[in-house]
């Protein structure tokens, strides 16, 4: 059993939290927003993750996991303490560490107040952790800032332990990891990690702190090239009547190659590839080396939006006043994070060529709602489907391919549907009589 700080209670932070404290450890987790820790304290969940409610409570219950307004306490009562706090992009694509920096600033302070209070002989070693996603050598400045401000005889070491948890599999992901990464500098903070993650009995890969900055920004940069990738053959298959989903089989049966991320669709999003993307493209350059591919990963991804678009004109003519419904707002399945959700930027274009915009999505219409006000909701799928001139399916939520397409027909005004992530089967609805359409696929019912 180890004692565990957590600081920034984000969707990195709490499930890093929750899944430590269900392994039998003791965790305290701060956040400087008082009405976050508050509701925490009464089991309220700040975002939707499958499985994660149920752990706090449970934790909570079992007194294996605090919740606290005082970054002091978290740091004197935990050996081990994890920074997860935000680090967005800068409008220049720079990761903003200004969060990482007010954390370390928070955690030198602590300890000095914890050294005054106690008796200046004793050693108290404290291993500080950066789980956030940061640019190769931010612990270096993590370590700088601590040691300029701790006083003298505050024993610390500073290692990186980047977080790869999807949002919608988090919990899975955490105890379940294809491998564990953790940078290190000596052996003293190797076997605390070793110990730590016994438990999960995985690969760990143990490395110094710089390589272990560079592993997340660069294994995330490659899934999504992948994705790019496959979205750019995407189009030559819409123009030659090829279907991309054979030729991402071909490819993935490939052991060399491997299937996954090689989905055809309108791209991706989340917090994680397009921030990411940008932060390793400005690492490069100021480093003096050249990442344009990442750029065009970037360009691509861009533009798969606007191929919706245009499907959506070679079905419907003229796009002004047309009912457009679409289905699914946030950027994957399970979950509520709608942050550069491509729905979101799809719904902006056809509002700009006048569209009527009704949508629905069975976990982030909240979130939503608080950036596109000005759009109709719909209580459910066959709501939106209602006097619709076209349905676009942007995420492949479980509920929508048990949807009663037959009903769905009998309410639209034209049985157009556009498959924006290929999940749906397009000749049984045309079949029922739509004129349908994915990413990449051959049209059904033209």
């Amino acid at each position: 059993m180890k004692t565990i700080g957590i600081i920034g209670t984000g969707h990195v932070g709490l499930v890093t939290g929750a899944c430590f404290a269900k392994l039998g450890n003791i965790v305290s987790c701060f956040d400087s927003d008082f009405e976050k820790i508050e509701k925490l304290k009464k089991n309220i969940i700040p975002f939707y993750e499958p499985g994660l409610s149920e752990i706090v409570k449970i934790q909570k219950e079992k007194k294996k996991l605090f919740f606290t307004h005082s970054i002091e306490d978290v740091v004197s009562a935990s050996e081990i303490i994890f920074i997860c706090v935000g680090t967005p992009s800068n409008p220049d694509g720079k990761a903003d560490l200004s969060f990482v920096e007010q954390a370390s600033i928070q955690i030198a302070n602590a300890l000095k107040k914890m050294k005054d209070k106690k008796s200046s002989k004793k050693n108290y070693y404290r291993l500080i952790v950066e789980k956030s996603t940061v640019p190769v050598l931010t612990g270096q400045w993590v370590k700088r800032t601590i040691e300029l401000i701790a006083p003298t005889g505050i024993d610390f070491d500073v290692a990186a332990n980047p977080e790869f948890l999807k949002e919608g599999s988090a919990i899975r992901d955490f105890f379940y990891p294809d491998r564990i990464v953790v940078g290190v500098e000596n052996e003293r903070a190797k076997k605390i990690f070793k110990q730590l993650y016994k438990p999960l009995n995985a690969p760990m890969i143990f490395t110094d702190i710089k390589s272990a900055e560079i592993i997340k920004h660069a294994s995330n940069s490659f899934l999504a090239m992948k994705i790019s990738y496959i979205n750019a053959i995407s189009r030559i298959c819409d123009k030659v009547g090829a279907d991309i989903e054979k030729i991402a089989q071909g490819m993935g049966a490939d052991k060399r190659i491997g299937k996954d991320f090689l989905k055809a669709g309108i791209g991706y999003g989340g917090s994680c590839f397009p921030k990411d993307i940008r932060a390793f493209i400005s690492i490069a350059e100021e480093l003096g080396c050249d990442l344009d591919i990442l750029k065009e990963v970037e360009k691509i991804n861009t533009e798969q939006r606007k191929i919706v678009v245009k499907k959506a004109r070679e079905f419907l003519w003229n796009l002004k006043d047309k009912n457009i419904g679409v289905l699914g707002l946030s950027f994957k399945p399970e979950t509520d994070d709608i942050r550069e959700s491509p729905a979101i930027e799809i719904i902006k274009l056809f509002f700009q060529e006048g569209c009527l915009i009704k949508c629905y999505d069975p976990k982030a219409m909240e979130n939503t709602k608080k950036i596109l006000p000005n759009i109709e909701y719909g209580k459910n799928a066959y709501d939106v489907a209602e006097n619709s001139h076209l349905l676009i399916f942007a995420t492949e939520w479980e509920e929508f391919k048990r949807l009663n397409f037959k009903r769905i027909h009998k309410l639209m005004k034209t049985p157009y549907i556009i498959d924006g992530r290929n999940f749906l089967n397009l000749e049984k609805l045309k079949e029922i009589g739509f004129i349908c359409c994915g990413i990449g696929k051959k049209p059904g019912g033209l």
